[in-house]
């Protein structure tokens, strides 16, 4: 979506653009009569690609007449207007006019990101400690003894850099391939006369483009024909409002949306010489806001920075102030290495602070989001806002479309009333007493009512058979139509369309009006069944012969309508309607004569009952919302799950007559809505969100969905039958329409979520722990145990790879057993205030006692005592963390190590800080102030880490009685 200030760009940039060409009409023309480019000539082609391009972004009808008009035009491009472009010319055209690709600003190289995470303030205090610690260490203790201090701090700061600096660059890459996805839509166009799919990106000028409505205009274009075409071009100038566009204003836009009816374009310009191409060229593009968790967590990572700060700063005053009582009020002589001391206590103020800032907080909600949004990709599911992760895990109700998503939108013909009698198709086959039932009159009328009255179109696939590019019920109707083996190109001949109407859900029918080679005109009309019943006065009889329909039979045909319905059958009906003198050539909207009613079956998608039982498990109410008969909606409910016995199924009409007090009293129950329009959808999607304060996702195929996909928190457009408008309008696109990966999607939203918590809960942990150990012994001791380049490596445990270990762990079925997250719910629990308390304090004691008894209790004698038990608490320190994290892993679970080792990157991360923890304590001394430790302290060490860890889990296993 473009920001207000993209918005002002784009309008400011057409007012000029515009007000310049009012200047140029001359120039223009003159430009027409230039030379024609050798290679455009030798290419077969007779128009320059800038002059054509120019065209349609100027408006300007004058030089499109001059150039011989549309006809003219598509000649100068060696494309017939009725066939299309031959396959074999795609690449020429691609190296003449351009690929329809926009020129993206380039990746930031990696050296960018190492760059973005040197700025931080704390680590640049730390590199100029280290260097001045390795001048001071040099001049003291010589070379290369002296510099090993502020060598170890340097490549610790090297290692947090590098590994940050990876991690975003990946997540870059895998965001800005989820945007080339999701912007790679699929448009109808006439290739060698057959229509067909092709992406966008594989458009071409000359392309014969069919739109239809809520479809996005993929390229620049000429109008060839069409009907009521209206387009939304706010995306490009800002201004609400449609724009008709018919023969006197031919001219279409890329990026543009088809607001009303359908209509062909010719492709004049694609790619960078589109108008869209050329402003957006002109526009940075801006980066991912910030989810509203990730801004939650800025929030309490800058409480807990400021809390470091005041440790740091109290830890580097005790130090100092314990020194120079050592040196007697500054009586004793001072020495460089003095000056050494007073710059290590700085050094480990500053990395305190380093621990204490939980920068990782971010980082675990981006690669947790970067996670989830590429699994869900290979789920079929497109998220196109970060946020829309973390909230669809505290969904509390879904509003679910019912055809495509709770069914397999693969519709037939199974039942047809007509001539006064019910007839059933059975496995699409036609039998010989049903052709021979229906009259020849009827029959005819019966398939030009489908054929002619459709925005489906019948092509032929390269291997010779007809296939239908349309909607799943125009398929079904075009599919039981051709079985009655009519000559459907002849009869289409001997009727000239005169006008059409296209279908939208508020009147929830569509009609034509044509021209009959007899003389007069005819209007076909087809729709949701009680309307169109509602229409017609006539009725087609058993003779084929219109007569008067009495009360009587119409109540026995809505008998009828109720009887197909029930079977989950989606009814329709057909009519039309014989007229002498019209004046105006509008389509009527009465007296129509009744030709049959179809009954269509959709199967309910395979899993999806257990689906909706999954989410009722889950706290998550699941409420149909379609246009279709109640009879139908309330079968389909009831096969899915969603309709139970205590609950409620009401129309449309009926909910929105309603008062606000009584729609907050029955929408609790409220399960089905049934011939319901885009309005009553967004009137309960807005009572449950505004008046019970639910988390609220809603499904949409439609353009007439977008507002209802607006308001809720979580939109959700289907994939294969949406428009672009709808997905425009939605946070997540379900690339397969089905129910079963909605309900993944909201498992990983709680995934998401819970690994956040679980992450906050094992660095508040680690936080508490580093804070208060080096402060205590500071004021105590003197001393600190933990050392600039330890206190570095344990941030490397916390931020980095915690945030890797906790925040990309896939969700569990557990997940989907528990009530959703409320909209006020606080984001550290209580459980996880219990978790963390609990481990700082036995940490805190184990490591207390070490400080103080830990040379007595493990009897460590020498001259290097000292350094071994710092080491030993170092090493302990860090088990404790390694352990704490496998804890973390399960919040509320006492077996933690459950599942653990079925996850590779968890194992992963854990066998390697292990192995870098012993090469940091064996090999690595000189840099990191450790000595070795023998296997009995090693041991040690182990032990203590993981005893929390193997009470927990001991202690919620079964005893005996």
């Amino acid at each position: 979506m473009l920001s207000v200030q993209s918005k002002e760009k784009i309008r400011i940039a057409l007012y000029v653009q515009k007000a310049a060409l009012h200047f140029i009409d001359a120039a223009s023309l003159a430009a027409d009569k230039r030379q024609i480019p050798e290679e455009v000539r030798q290419a077969g082609f007779s128009i320059d690609p800038d002059d054509l391009a120019s065209i349609v972004r100027s408006h300007d009808l004058k030089r499109l007449e001059s150039h011989g008009g549309l006809e003219e035009l598509a000649r100068k491009l060696s494309v017939s207007l009725e066939k299309g472009v031959c396959p074999s010319e795609i690449s020429n055209r691609q190296r003449i006019y351009g690929l329809n690709k926009f020129v993206e600003k380039p990746s930031r190289p990696f050296f960018m990101f190492v760059w973005d995470t040197l700025q931080d303030l704390t680590l640049i205090i730390l590199m100029v400690c280290a260097v001045i610690s390795v001048g001071v260490g040099i001049a003291t203790k010589g070379w290369p003894k002296g510099m090993y201090d502020g060598l170890g701090i340097i490549l610790c700061i090297f290692l947090v850099v590098l590994v940050t600096a990876i991690s975003d660059y990946k997540q870059s890459l895998q965001f800005r391939d989820l945007n080339k996805e999701k912007r790679n839509i699929q448009v109808h166009v006439t290739r060698n006369r057959n229509r067909q799919k092709v992406s966008i990106y594989d458009l071409v000028v000359g392309d014969i483009v069919h739109l239809s409505i809520g479809d996005q205009v993929p390229a620049d274009g000429l109008f060839i024909s069409g009907y009521s075409l209206s387009i939304d071009e706010s995306s490009l100038s800002g201004e609400s409002g449609t724009v008709n566009i018919e023969n006197r204003r031919p001219f279409l836009l890329s990026g543009t949306k088809v607001q009303e009816g359908s209509g062909k374009m010719l492709v004049t310009s694609v790619g960078m010489r589109t108008e869209w191409g050329r402003l957006m060229f002109t526009l940075s593009e801006g980066g991912n806001d910030e989810t509203p968790l990730q801004v939650k967590l800025n929030g309490v990572a800058t409480i807990i920075g400021k809390i470091g700060l005041a440790f740091a700063v109290l830890t580097f005053l005790v130090l100092t102030a314990r020194f120079l009582e050592t040196k007697h009020g500054g009586i004793t002589k001072w020495t460089m290495d003095d000056a050494l001391s007073l710059l290590n206590f700085f050094a480990i103020a500053v990395t305190i602070l380093v621990v204490a800032v939980p920068e990782g907080l971010p980082l675990a909600v981006t690669l947790s989001l970067a996670f989830a949004m590429k699994k869900l990709m290979k789920g079929r599911a497109l998220v196109r806002h970060l946020s829309a992760c973390e909230t669809m895990g505290s969904v509390s109700s879904i509003c679910t479309d019912k055809t495509g998503t709770l069914t397999t939108n693969h519709m037939e013909v199974t039942q047809i009333w007509i001539c006064g009698e019910a007839k059933t198709v059975e496995s699409n086959r036609l039998g010989n007493a049903l052709k021979s039932s229906i009259p020849e009159k009827v029959m005819k009328a019966l398939v030009l009512g489908i054929f002619l009255n459709t925005n489906s179109e019948l092509v032929k696939g390269q291997d010779g058979k007809t296939e239908i590019l349309g909607s799943p019920t125009e398929t079904a109707l075009l599919e039981f139509a051709l079985l009655f083996q009519m000559d459907l190109d002849a009869e289409k001949q001997e009727c000239k369309t005169i006008k059409v109407d296209p279908f939208n859900s508020v009147k929830k029918n569509m009609s034509v009006l044509v021209a009959l080679r007899g003389g007069g005109l005819r209007a076909f009309v087809k729709g949701a069944s009680e309307i169109i019943l509602g229409m017609c006065d006539k009725i087609v009889g058993k003779d084929g012969e219109s007569v008067s329909l009495s009360d009587e039979q119409r109540k026995n045909i809505a008998n009828v309508i109720d009887g197909f319905a029930c079977k989950a059958l989606r009814t329709l009906c057909l009519a039309f309607k014989d007229i002498e003198n019209i004046s105006d050539e509008s389509i009527p909207d009465n007296n129509y004569t009744l030709i049959a009613v179809v009954g269509i079956k959709d199967p309910v998608r395979p899993g999806v009952k257990e689906a909706v039982q999954t989410c009722i498990a889950a706290g998550i109410t699941v409420r149909m919302v379609t246009g279709d008969n109640i009879n139908t909606a309330k079968a389909i409910a009831k096969e899915c799950g969603i309709l139970t016995d205590d609950g409620i199924a009401i129309e449309g009409p009926d909910f929105r007559n309603k008062s606000t007090q009584e729609m907050k009293e029955i929408i609790p129950k409220l399960q089905v809505m049934a011939r319901s329009l885009p309005s009553d959808k967004h009137k309960l999607v807005t009572m449950l969100r505004k008046e019970l304060k639910e988390v609220v996702a809603v499904t949409g195929d439609g353009t007439n969905d977008a507002p209802a996909l607006h308001e809720a928190d979580i939109g959700l457009a289907m994939g294969i039958a949406g428009t672009e408008v709808a997905k425009e309008s939605a946070d997540v696109v379900i690339m397969d329409d089905n129910f079963k990966t909605i309900v993944n999607v909201a498992k990983w939203g709680r995934s998401v979520y819970i690994n956040i918590q679980k992450f906050l809960q094992f660095q508040l942990t680690v936080n508490v722990v580093a804070l208060i150990t080096n402060f205590v012994s500071a004021c105590v001791s003197g001393s600190a145990p933990l050392t600039a380049v330890q206190l570095l490596w344990v941030n490397m445990i916390m931020d980095t790879f915690g945030a890797l270990a906790l925040a990309t762990e896939p969700p569990h079925d557990g997940l989907m057993k528990r009530p959703p997250v409320g909209r006020n719910a606080h984001f550290i629990t209580r459980v996880m205030w219990r978790n963390i308390i609990g481990q700082s304090l036995y940490q805190l004691a184990t490591l207390g006692i070490l400080s103080f008894e830990g040379k007595r209790l493990l009897k460590l004698n020498g001259a290097d005592s000292t350094s071994t038990l710092n080491t030993l608490i170092f090493n302990t320190f860090v088990f404790c963390q390694v352990f704490n994290e496998i804890s973390s892993r399960d919040m509320e679970k006492i077996n933690v190590f459950q599942g653990m080792f079925s996850s590779s990157l968890f194992m992963i991360i854990m066998v390697s800080t292990v192995a870098f923890q012993v090469v940091i304590v064996e090999f690595l001394g000189t840099f990191a102030d450790t000595v070795p430790l023998s296997l009995e302290l090693w041991g040690v060490s182990i032990l203590i880490g993981a005893d929390r860890t193997s009470h927990k889990t001991m202690s919620s296993m079964p005893r005996k009685r």
